[in-house]
This record gives C-alpha cells, structure tokens and sequence, in this order.
C-alpha cells in the first residue's frame, strides 16, 4: 500500500526549525501540487531552486516532517509562473507515482496542507487561529480552542459468501473501477455496527462473523481506513442505495476483475480473496 515506503523511514514529530537550502519544499494549490517528472520519478523543489524568485518562502513555512532525514515544509503564497521546470500537477499523480517514498510524502503533505488551510479563523469565535509552537496544533488566543488535524474513521467491507465476494461501483465518481462497500464511523458508533451499517444501507444485506483485517492512512480523504471481513448473513439479493452505487453484484474467485495495484487497502483486499489467502 502507499504508505508502506521501507526501507525508507518516514518521522512524523512536529519539529519546527528554520528550512535550510535543501529542505523540500511542498506547495499546493487546492488539488495541484508542485513537482517535475524526471526518467527517476517525481521530484519536488528544495528552497534552493525556489529561493531566488521567492525570497519570502524563508519566513512563510510550515515545517511537516521528514523522510531519511531530509525535512519536508509546507509554503504559502509563491509565485507558480516563476517555477520552471517545476509544474502544477493535479494531485491524483499520488496514486500512481514513483518513488513511491515520494508519493506517499506528497499526499500526506496534502492533508496537512488541507487542515492549515480550513482552519485559519476560529470555529469557536472567528478569531484567527495561530501555529503552537511545541506541537502540530492550531489554538486562538481570544477563546483558548486548540484545534488538532482531522483524521476521519472509515471502514472498508469484504463482504464473502463461501467463494464469492460482493464488489460494487460508486455513483457520481470519477473513480469508475470496482471497489468494495466502504463508509464513514458515525458518532457514538462502534466499528463493528458500522459495517453492518454500511452494508445494510448501500445493498439491504444481513451479515455477520465480522473480523477486522488491517487499516491504512489514506490522506486523499484525511481517512483512517480499516479494513473488515465478513460473512453474508442469510439472503443474497441485492437491494441497491442508488444515490452512493452505480452497481453492486457478487463475483465468485476466479472471475474478480481486478488486478493487484500499490495504492489501496481495498485493492489489497480483494486480491487476497481473490488469491485464496482469505
């Protein structure tokens, strides 16, 4: 999965010393990022090859974490006409992007990118909010809220019986491919209700013998994904939720239409059933 960037070594401490030349610098603009493609992969601009042109990115920076050492920071207001070789490119590059370090560290930069970004002014009072400088917080100095980054719980659904497994398709996304039933935690919700929940509601099934798999970060939504299987809990016909699925239907093993990719914990989830290994 995208996260899982051994040997390299991903720190993630709130550290907020000065950048340095060789710093990576991380900038956004709402879902591009700036970065070039070379014959090794992706590549992001350090504050040397950004500095001349943009002398103002040493004192307006938010520092975000490391890999191997080498200190990622947020910027903010740059001049992207001034960037080249370096372009905006939308941020879905992630998914598929070498090395995979880079994407991993590119995405995750998005989210925080994203919290900084909706959390300016006070949810409390409408003061504006200011960065703490021992942790990775945002508090007001007029009320006292201290407001940490969004992680949103989901679930992610395998739904088995015997040898088949239910997959479907979202409506009214760009991603076309199949994927299994997913959904958001409510409040005051255990995670287990949630997928009988989920399931119930996208496709009117029963289930049950609910056993968690494994989870993963997933900064495209600012997620915290963890993944269940489950066994179908009497009748199969689909009663479908049309506003969330394009379609939904059972695929026995060897008939799954899908192919192993690095990205998600869905598809590692469907291919380990498709396998055999679950």
């Amino acid at each position: 999965m995208i996260q899982e960037i051994e040997p390299h070594l991903y720190r993630n401490e709130y550290i907020p010393t000065p950048p340095d030349k060789d710093s990576i610098a991380l900038y956004f603009e709402e879902h591009t990022v700036l970065l070039k493609n070379t014959a090794e992969g992706i590549e992001f601009p350090r504050f040397k090859d950004l500095g001349d042109l943009n002398k103002e990115i040493y004192r307006d920076y938010t520092y975000l974490f490391s890999v191997d050492g080498e200190r990622y920071y947020l910027l903010g207001e740059v001049d992207a006409e001034r960037m080249s070789p370096f372009t905006l490119e939308n941020t879905e590059i992630f998914r598929r992007a070498d090395p995979q370090y880079r994407a991993f560290a590119g995405i995750t930069g998005y989210q925080l990118y994203s919290w900084y970004r909706d959390n300016k002014y006070c949810g409390r009072c409408g003061c504006s909010m200011h960065k703490d400088k021992k942790e990775r917080m945002m508090h007001c100095r007029k009320c006292g809220n201290m407001v940490y980054p969004k992680i949103s719980p989901a679930v992610i659904i395998g739904v088995l019986d015997g040898n088949r497994i239910l997959m479907s398709k979202y409506a009214g996304r760009v991603y076309r491919n199949y994927a299994l039933i997913a959904g958001f935690v409510e409040i005051g919700e255990m995670l287990e209700e949630t997928v009988k929940r989920e399931v119930m509601e996208e496709v009117g099934l029963k289930v049950k013998n609910i056993r968690y798999y494994r989870s993963q970060p997933w900064s495209f939504s600012e997620t915290i994904l963890m993944g269940f299987y489950c066994d179908l809990d009497g009748e199969d016909a689909i009663t479908l939720e049309e506003d969330e699925l394009a379609l939904a239907e059972w695929f026995d093993r060897e008939d799954i239409p899908v192919v192993p990719s690095r990205d998600s914990l869905t598809n590692e989830m469907i291919i380990k059933f498709k396998n055999g290994e679950i």
